[in-house]
């Protein structure tokens, strides 16, 4: 582990502070935390957006998932 410093705004690191006592860890702890959290949602979403750019550059055909309706079970039958 690495310790590293941060220059954050007087509010959020008071708005922390109280996080953290509700919470009974530590700011640390706390910031490891968010950060894994927020990587996570970034990974997720430059994932949708390559998804996206690929079903926008390649389009699926009208019929490209029919073969598999035959062995869907929809529930209304």
């Amino acid at each position: 582990m690495r310790t590293i410093q941060m220059t954050l705004d007087d509010n959020l690191v008071d708005d922390v502070d109280n996080v953290v006592k509700q919470l009974k860890t530590t700011r640390s702890a706390f910031t490891r935390k968010a950060l894994q959290e927020a990587i996570k949602r970034v990974n997720i979403a430059m994932l949708e957006k390559s998804h996206k750019n690929g079903y926008e550059r390649f389009p699926t055909g009208t019929n490209e998932f029919s073969v598999w309706e035959s062995e869907q079970e929809w529930g209304d039958e």
